[in-house]
């Protein structure tokens, strides 16, 4: 485990990777905000009484804690959101184009702990 931490922070972007890291990043992060807010839309034409509109507002809470805990797009980091991004379904294999072999497996592999519920 020490060796790989000890890749992460010394994995290095080039600009052309840094490029692409961030336009995947910004793609996954408008995708879950679309599906946040098509899910509170949803809610507010299905509520019943006056008072469900604060079950919406604790929706809205909850996933702007999730969000704010998953986007972090420090470098030393960006592996290990992409790989939770991936398996969440937010990020596509397709949005990693570009990047090294190395680190789409990287990703990949990290996707991986995520979908097997071990992490």
């Amino acid at each position: 485990m020490e060796s790989f931490t000890q890749d992460k922070r010394d994995e290095t972007w080039a600009p052309t990777e840094k490029k692409l890291a961030r336009i995947a990043f910004d793609k996954a992060f408008e995708r879950q905000c679309t599906a946040i807010t098509q899910e509170a839309r949803r809610m507010l034409e299905t509520r019943t009484a006056s008072s469900d509109i604060f079950r919406v507002q604790e929706y809205l809470t909850e996933q702007r804690r999730i969000v704010d805990r998953l986007y972090d797009y420090r470098y030393s980091r960006l592996l290990g959101v992409f790989g939770r991004l991936l398996s969440d379904g937010w990020l596509r294999e397709s949005d990693l184009n570009g990047l090294k072999p190395e680190k789409i497996a990287k990703i990949k592999h990290e996707a991986s702990f995520f979908v097997e519920g071990t992490l």
